[in-house]
């Protein structure tokens, strides 16, 4: 007897979940049937700044699976029909296309409904040239109104990964572009001596930074915006983009019952099911276990989307995947700056109970003789008793950030700072020091403890 799995979302972890299924099952065994609000599938979110700026000129070089593909692969994609309602008794979801609304049945059921941007009710927010950065629809909408309306002055509001990519890729158009955040610096992941290092690239980029300002409101003139207005000043603007940060989107899961966490995301175990019995979610809908605080979080990547569909995709057709939690570990380019971070900052460790202590580095990408050489700032963090690494954050020029990889798998491991300093890492001039920044500050840390 053929079985009927429903997905709704079609980006990263809907379809991540359904490829998979289709891969362990053939269509005479499992019938898959996704639905997607929007006019695209299996996208590049983390692409759209990029496409913006015109690092990427073609939109369809984001779009790593068409709709058409899936339909190739018997994945009935149906674009432009959002899913509104759910009903658990009945096993059906209640479909809206165009002017029309009707039931499809399920045996299993995959939500993937992504995350919902933070839009504050503030006047004026509603007028034209304010965006959110949120889908590839959003991010063609940005790049069309730039283009056409020829932009000037950009305004971004909010100084976390989005923000600040997106305030690169206006500067790189020539743009005036400023950005206004809340907090005391940007990229608030970061501890504070570490954000420094990245609101100072920011204003060597040319790009004007206001830290501790919130926004209060929109100047706007015949329906379009022309000004952001903080308690200290009014940025006049042609352009503004919302960078203020997601919210889980469980509206039609918390409607149909389904467990939501403290985090605000939909509960789910290591295998990706709800607390409904064949009805499973993952990506940025759901919360899920981080591995150093040992505590529940919510955090948006599609990192982990594409990992929690492939584990619900092979449980859904009777395997045994189990996702194994997160660290937080994230990566960005701004302007001349590479960020990493991962695992705990100092002030969430010691906030966490853990006795925590750091150790801040400075060392070159490369041997310091070697064309090309760069400087990068590395933080450590571990705990005292044991030495165990908990967190590690890196700021710096080209080459510095993707070593955050070799300490996000450190973490994983559970290595302590000793363990890593030890690590037999590569070595030649054109790719680091003798001592390789990850070791340096590995070491330094370790001796700060003994």
């Amino acid at each position: 007897m053929t079985e009927r799995l429903v997905v709704v979302g079609g980006d990263a972890a809907g379809m991540s979940a359904a490829s998979q299924a289709r891969r362990r099952r053939p269509p005479e065994q499992l019938e898959i049937i996704a639905f997607e609000r929007g006019r695209y599938t299996s996208y590049s979110a983390c692409g759209i700044p990029y496409y913006i700026g015109g690092v990427v000129d073609d939109v369809a070089r984001l779009i790593t699976r068409s709709p058409e593909a899936h339909r190739a692969r018997d994945i009935d994609v149906r674009l432009e029909h959002e899913v509104i309602g759910i009903d658990l008794d009945a096993r059906t979801v209640r479909v809206r296309h165009e002017e029309t609304e009707h039931d499809e049945p399920f045996d299993h059921l995959m939500i993937g409904t992504g995350a919902t941007p933070v839009r504050p009710p503030l006047e004026g927010i509603d007028a034209d040239g304010i965006f959110g950065v949120q889908t590839l629809t959003d991010g063609i909408a940005v790049r069309s109104y730039v283009d056409e309306q020829h932009v000037a002055r950009a305004v971004v509001v909010g100084g976390g990964y989005i923000g600040l990519e997106m305030a690169e890729a206006f500067a790189a158009r020539g743009i005036d572009t400023s950005v206004i955040e809340m907090a005391s610096q940007p990229m608030s992941t970061l501890d504070p001596d570490m954000g420094e290092h990245v609101a100072r690239a920011i204003r060597n980029a040319g790009i004007t930074l206001h830290v501790g300002e919130a926004v209060n409101g929109f100047e706007t003139r015949n329906g379009r915006v022309t000004s952001v207005v903080t308690a200290a000043r009014e940025l006049q603007a042609d352009v503004v983009v919302l960078g203020l940060g997601v919210k889980p989107n469980v509206k039609l899961a918390e409607a149909a019952g389904l467990t939501i966490g403290e985090t605000g995301g939909i509960v789910v175990d290591d295998r990706m099911r709800t607390s409904a019995e064949g009805v499973w979610a993952g990506g940025d809908c759901v919360e899920t276990y981080h591995r150093i605080s040992r505590s529940p979080v919510a955090i948006a990547l599609g990192t982990h989307a594409n990992k929690q569909g492939r584990t619900a995709g092979t449980n859904i057709t009777g395997g045994a995947a189990r996702f194994g939690g997160v660290l937080g570990t994230a990566i960005t380019k701004v302007c001349d700056a590479e960020i990493g971070r991962t695992g705990l900052g100092l002030e969430d460790a010691l906030a966490g109970g853990s006795e925590a202590v750091s150790a801040a580095v400075r060392s070159r990408t490369r041997a310091a003789y070697y064309p090309g050489s760069a400087r990068t700032h590395l933080k450590v963090i571990a705990d005292r008793r044991e030495g165990r690494l908990l967190g590690a954050q890196i700021v710096g020029g080209e080459g510095s950030a993707k070593r955050i990889d070799v300490f996000a798998v450190a973490l994983w491991n559970e290595m302590t700072v000793h363990d890593l300093a030890g690590a037999d890492l590569s070595y030649a001039p054109p790719f680091s020091p003798v001592w390789d920044p990850v070791l340096y500050a590995a070491r330094t840390l370790s001796e700060q403890l003994s």
